[in-house]
């Protein structure tokens, strides 16, 4: 088990104060060195900030925001910044996002679609597709929408990436946790569900007291408040850190064929069960191109988008590093991020929508990416057209979650 990131949300303000990303820097630098003579090891350190549109009046100038931070990342030791999201309110700020991304190198971006409060819009699920397409010429590859989700219902405080931003207020921390492995090691060997979840929910509460014993020191020197912890069993591209592997190791003959779900409601309900602060999704991850078994099965043709929208019912947090037809359209994108949406608030759960299409590349065509972080596969299908009538209008409407009495 490894720290992803530890997270750092706060107001950078505009024009930016660099003082305050100084002691962003310096906070996570010794919570990294805190976290580590505990036994961790911590991938990097990251920046969150409220949403964008909040403290930049002019929205124009979100290239030149992104590209000031970028500079600035080096010199205060911190790995990657998110901006925060888009906002329904704020349409412009959905398309200055492409250029933006452009701009600047480790900024990350998102836009928010739907929530209880503001409920479903389908000009700003458009708008998101909008940007997915615009963005993915950026990088040969496709590579460049890494730094680009759609949310739905994804509340403040989450510190994965790119989802992550702050609800405003005083600075706060996060631990985005890297712990496919646990789920891995619980259920190899174990004869029953009830065994390989009794082991990962052990591993994730011990290692949750570790954790917040030093996140607690870190609290309260630095009059800071920690916002808790995302086991969201993030995989890694080799089988012993990999989500596919333990739904494999509890009795999935291949992960997209039928078991798959009760598998992924098994583990997401185990770490519902541990007892620890918690963040963000706390859940399950499924990026396709991030976890070796996922990769291979999509190569396969045994998992789908299909597939990864029907386990994010159970689970997880949505559909994360999918790759695409190159000459997949806007309209395409936009009733796959509505179907997302809509489980998303009818379920009262946080998805969000990390969408890859390559340029040039058609479904079943091999993937090409050259990152330490991924697992090539194969480019997916969308079985997808575009909508018309009632669902093809700009309108925001409620979507009430399902009734439980």
């Amino acid at each position: 088990m490894k720290i992803r990131s530890v997270t750092y949300f706060c107001n950078p303000g505009w024009p930016l104060d660099e003082k305050r990303l100084r002691l962003a820097g310096d906070f996570l630098a010794e919570a990294k060195t805190a976290f580590e003579q505990a036994g961790y090891e911590v991938q990097t350190t990251r920046l969150a900030t409220v949403p964008f549109p909040h403290f930049l009046k002019e929205l124009d100038k979100t290239p030149e925001l992104a590209r000031t931070v970028s500079l600035l990342l080096p010199e205060t030791g911190i790995a990657y910044a998110a901006l925060g999201p888009a906002l329904p309110e704020f349409p412009g700020s959905y398309p200055v996002i492409p250029e933006a991304i452009a701009a600047s190198k480790n900024v990350f971006f998102s836009g928010v679609m739907a929530d209880p409060k503001r409920g479903l819009s389908l000009a700003a699920a458009r708008a998101c597709a909008d940007v997915i397409i615009r963005t993915a010429p950026l990088d040969p590859n496709g590579f460049a929408n890494l730094n680009f989700a759609a949310l739905a219902n994804v509340p403040p405080g989450a510190p994965f990436f790119p989802a992550a931003y702050h609800e405003g207020g005083e600075p706060a921390f996060a631990l985005a946790m890297e712990a496919a492995d646990a789920a891995v090691s619980a259920f190899t060997g174990a004869k029953t569900i009830n065994e390989g979840r009794a082991a990962l929910i052990e591993t994730l509460e011990e290692n949750a007291r570790s954790l917040t014993k030093v996140a607690d020191f870190l609290k309260f020197k630095h009059h800071i408040r920690f916002g808790g912890i995302d086991y969201s069993l993030a995989p890694f591209p080799e089988e012993s850190r990999s989500l596919g592997a333990a739904f494999e190791r509890m009795g999935v003959p291949a992960v997209g064929l039928h078991g798959s779900l009760a598998a992924a409601a098994i583990l997401t309900e185990s770490i519902e069960r541990a007892r620890f602060p918690r963040a963000g999704f706390s859940g399950l991850f499924m990026p396709v191109l991030e976890d070796a078994v996922l990769a291979k099965r999509a190569a396969e043709g045994t998992l789908t988008v299909k597939d990864l929208l029907l386990y994010s019912a159970v689970c997880g947090a949505g559909l994360d590093t999918v790759p695409l037809p190159g000459d997949v359209t806007r309209e395409q994108l936009t009733a796959l991020l509505l179907d997302l949406s809509a489980l998303a608030l009818r379920l009262d759960k946080p998805l969000t929508a990390r969408l890859m299409p390559v340029p040039g590349k058609q479904a079943g065509d091999a993937t090409s990416f050259d990152f330490g972080f991924f697992a090539n596969s194969r480019v997916l299908a969308l079985e997808a057209r575009p909508l018309g009538k009632a669902l093809g209008g700009e309108e925001t409407f409620s979507l009430q979650s399902r009734k439980r009495d």
